[in-house]
Formats: structure tokens, C-alpha cells, sequence
């Protein structure tokens, strides 16, 4: 089984890793340990940068008792011209699983080429493990997902596109405030409304904040988007979570950010460290909602 999208995993198998996570994370608390993955290896591949996936991964497997490979694409004969349908096989034969942050189109050869678990770590197209960390934190802090109200105002991005799904998934309704033009991707919207999914989209910052339990945002200029930095941050002016948007939302939202923040953008410095933040806990959960896929999927 891969995990290249949120919505390759049904629900029963999301709330399943999500117990598996709220285990281990109160074992970790403990000082438990819990070797569930001994001997074994995953091999994890950057064409991008990484802080939180890098660091999560190769924790949750070191603590799973297992290892962790950290390859940079220009440090592997990837860089060279070596093909990644024989990296694929090569790998295959070395570890237990693969970890891939890359181009999307670059993720979907490893994943028809390797003979084993491919896990997208972030393409331009989606996020998921991300998501199953939000999810982990808007369980821990509202118990239930169906019947939600979450609010997305910035980018229709990547992590915009897998919460849609995820949303989709549990019973969530999504509102998607973003500028014309930053929509979420239209095949990701089919998918989602296929799925039963309640998703609008809306060109209206306080419409996504009106009554909201969950407000998320995301950097206005993404990996993939520098050269268009001047003209992103004229376009999304207005899209920006602060004390305002926050007085619109139901007194218990909860503000997430994936992370990393551009402080002063897409959120109000002062909205990071408020009551109403849950974004460092959402960066913690990252490791233990890792730890429970790679056992779901390795172990």
C-alpha cells in the first residue's frame, strides 16, 4: 500500500492510524518504548527542502527501532541521470519502505517502479501526511470531525488540496477562501464532491471565518511559487488570519498553520503564540501521526 493521497486511505484506516497515534504519543509521554518496526529501514528522498518531515520521519522511525536514510536527489545518481524506475528497483531491494518529497510526476514513477510502501512526504499536488497530523490535533481539541465548519483563507495549495480530502474523508465542511485565479486544483474538487465532500469555494475571507471550529492558513508563496512572490503578495492582500477574522469564528476555533510561517503575511505574529493557536502541538503531531502510518504501512 502507498500513501501518495490523503484519500488513498478510507476512513476506517484514518481513524485507525489516529488511535495508533494518540497510543504512541502517550507511550512517548510515558518514556515507553514501543519497537514495532525493528530491522527495519526506510530510505527517504528530498528533491525539496525539508524541516518538520525530515526531522519527524527519521525520528518515528528511530524511535519505532528502526532506520532512517537521508538522501538528498543531487547527492544520488538521480542527480547524475540515473532514472528513477532503477532507483526504484534498487531501493526495493535495500529497505522497507520510501519516503519521497519531489515533483509529483517524479513521486508517481517511484511509486509504479518500487516493490514496496511509497509515501509522499509533499509534491505541488498534496500533502497527506500533514493532514493526518491535523487531524490527530482537531481530534484531540474537538473530539469529532462531522459537521465541522473548517475555514481555509489563503493559497488553494497543496496542503489546501489534501485538506479538502481529508475533510471529505470525516465529514468536515470546508470553506475555501482564496483570491481569484488560487483556487485548489479542479480534478482535487471532483474528487472531493465524489467522495460526498461539502466543499465551497469563495473569494470572501469572513465568509471562511463566519462560525468556523477550525481556521487554517498556509504561506501565500510556496516552493514552487518565488517567482511570482511580487505578484502573490499584492493578490493576497486581505487573506490574512488575525484578530479580526478570529472575533468571526466560534469562541473555541482552533488556528493551524503547517508550517513554516512568513509571520506577518498570511498570519498576525501575535495570532501564532494566541490562546486560540494550536499550531506547535499540530507540528508535534506530525512525529506521531508518521509513526502510526509507517507502522500501518511497514510494520
Amino acid at each position: 500500500m502507498n500513501l501518495i493521497s490523503i484519500a488513498d486511505l478510507s476512513i476506517a484506516d484514518i481513524m485507525d492510524i489516529l488511535e495508533k497515534a494518540e497510543n504512541m504519543k502517550e507511550k512517548r509521554k510515558q518514556g515507553k518504548t514501543v519497537d514495532l518496526l525493528r530491522n527495519k529501514s526506510l530510505a527517504m528522498l528530498f528533491e525539496k527542502p525539508s524541516t518538520r518531515t525530515r526531522v519527524s520521519f527519521e525520528v518515528a522511525m528511530s524511535d519505532l527501532g528502526g532506520h532512517a536514510l537521508c538522501m538528498n536527489w543531487q547527492d544520488m545518481q538521480l542527480g547524475r541521470g540515473e532514472s528513477i524506475e532503477d532507483t526504484a528497483r534498487v531501493l526495493s531491494g535495500y529497505v522497507n519502505g520510501i519516503m519521497m518529497r519531489a515533483e509529483h510526476s517524479n513521486l508517481l514513477k517511484m511509486a509504479k517502479s518500487a516493490s514496496l510502501p511509497v509515501i509522499n512526504g509533499l509534491t505541488e499536488l498534496e500533502h497527506p501526511c500533514q493532514s493526518l497530523a491535523d487531524l490527530l490535533t482537531i481530534r484531540e481539541y474537538k473530539g469529532k470531525f462531522s459537521g465541522l465548519k473548517f475555514g481555509w483563507i489563503g493559497d488553494g495549495n497543496n496542503v489546501c488540496n489534501s485538506s479538502i480530502l481529508a475533510c471529505a474523508l470525516t465529514g468536515m465542511n470546508i470553506i475555501v477562501a482564496c483570491p481569484k485565479g488560487y483556487e485548489p486544483d479542479t480534478k482535487i474538487l471532483k474528487q472531493s464532491k465524489d467522495l460526498g465532500g461539502n466543499t465551497k469555494i469563495t473569494y470572501d475571507p469572513q465568509e471562511a471565518a463566519k462560525n468556523a471550529d477550525v481556521l487554517y492558513t498556509d504561506v501565500w508563496v510556496s516552493m514552487s511559487d518565488e517567482t511570482q512572490k511580487k505578484r502573490r503578495m499584492r493578490d493576497f492582500k486581505g487573506f490574512q488570519i488575525n484578530a479580526d477574522v478570529i472575533k468571526m469564528a466560534k469562541n473555541d476555533v482552533i488556528v493551524m498553520h503547517c508550517l513554516p510561517a512568513h509571520r506577518g503575511e498570511e498570519i498576525d505574529p501575535e495570532i501564532i503564540d494566541d490562546p486560540h493557536s494550536v499550531i506547535f502541538e499540530q507540528a508535534g503531531n506530525r512525529l506521531h501521526a508518521q509513526k502510526a502510518l509507517l507502522v500501518k504501512l511497514l510494520g
